[in-house]
């Protein structure tokens, strides 16, 4: 007479586990392992036409498409076809014994890739899936909204490396209330690695921006960060909110390069003289706005530090060189300047964004 202990082997219980996922994810596993043995059985019975590095073919598509489970299973699977198809081999020679090396070696990295995708539990193509998607949600947050008559606005950031991934982005509230309220923001960081960040503080500020006045904007922001601290985690930002009725505007600045103010009568642009730590250090800071009227002609350019400030060149001597630019270039119109003066000033090493807002 057998006594039932109550558990299940180790592999049933994963086995098990995998059944029970989704319908999808069986399908897909179910394929590959299909064509990983034809795969297998070709290179067995057809040894002179399908050669053993046909393998590293269902090799990849797992990577690809199967999630941090059943990938280590499949990859054994295939190094098992693998070895028994190595007697079938016509010649074995020096050059078929570096081809299996390096086969056994991109299994060993497959198999050290699904190890850290079981972190989301979720494979590769999912999961850069799901960060595009998230990347889409936080520019798509950002974007501007069409401004009523005679107001015009522009932004455009440009990451690191050309990736979609930045530190720095833009937080726009809405204009039914007749007010546009924007932050440019800067994580600490750049390029991928701010990204992941930028993720994080975007969805925050996307909701605190709508949910407060403009001047409880940055304490609300200062006291997030303060209780979701990050290792090295700080961010810069400035805040504008504009009156589109009246033209009056406020700024309020974060440790973050000053608003610049072009005043059509006097034809300069002029720095906005507002103060403020930086988000995420000091508990209860105190941010002090500057502002204004924007009247006809006018406009207001805000920046991240990107554009004014690289490894040889101070801060204010950067300002002082967009001005510059901005003085020659956007001469007659504001319409496209944005694009106009990323693409002219600033490093390429560094996340950079520019917004422009303007009044006919």
């Amino acid at each position: 007479m057998t006594r039932s202990t109550g558990r299940r082997p180790v592999l049933g219980r994963r086995v098990s586990a995998f059944l029970a996922g989704s319908h999808p994810d069986r399908l897909v596993f179910a394929s590959l392992f299909l064509f990983a043995t034809l795969v297998g059985g070709a290179m067995q019975l057809l040894p002179s036409l399908v050669s053993t590095p046909a393998i590293v073919l269902p090799l990849v598509m797992g990577g690809l498409f199967l999630g941090p489970r059943p990938l280590p299973w499949f990859v054994i699977y295939n190094l098992a076809l693998l070895t028994l198809a190595l007697p079938k081999v016509p010649s074995f020679s020096s050059r078929s014994v570096f081809t299996t090396v390096v086969i056994f070696l991109l299994a060993f990295i497959v198999m050290i890739t699904s190890f850290r995708r079981s972190r989301l539990g979720i494979a590769g193509s999912l999961g850069e899936s799901m960060l595009a998607d998230l990347s889409d949600r936080i520019q798509g947050q950002g974007v501007l909204p069409t401004l009523p008559v005679p107001w015009h606005a522009e932004s455009i950031i440009r990451s690191a490396g050309g990736t979609r991934f930045a530190g720095d982005f833009f937080v726009v509230g809405d204009i039914e209330s007749g007010r546009l309220d924007v932050s440019v923001v800067d994580v600490s960081g750049k390029g991928d690695r701010a990204g992941a960040r930028a993720l994080l503080l975007a969805g925050a500020m996307g909701g605190l921006v709508t949910a407060l006045e403009p001047r409880a904007f940055l304490p609300a922001t200062n006291a997030y960060l303060l209780n979701h601290p990050w290792q090295d985690g700080f961010a810069t930002a400035v805040h504008l909110s504009v009156e589109l009725r009246s033209g009056v505007f406020r700024v309020w600045t974060a440790g973050h390069p000053p608003a610049l103010h072009w005043r059509a009568g006097a034809g300069r642009w002029t720095p906005l003289e507002s103060e403020g730590p930086m988000l995420g250090l000091i508990p209860d800071a105190e941010f002090h706005e500057a502002g204004g009227i924007l009247r006809s002609g006018d406009a207001l350019m805000m920046y991240t530090d990107g554009m004014v400030e690289t490894r040889t060149t101070d801060i204010g001597i950067g300002i002082d060189r967009l001005i510059g630019q901005a003085d020659r270039r956007l001469r007659g119109t504001f319409a496209g300047g944005a694009k106009t003066l990323v693409d002219s000033v600033g490093g390429r090493s560094d996340d950079r964004a520019l917004l422009l807002v303007w009044r006919d």
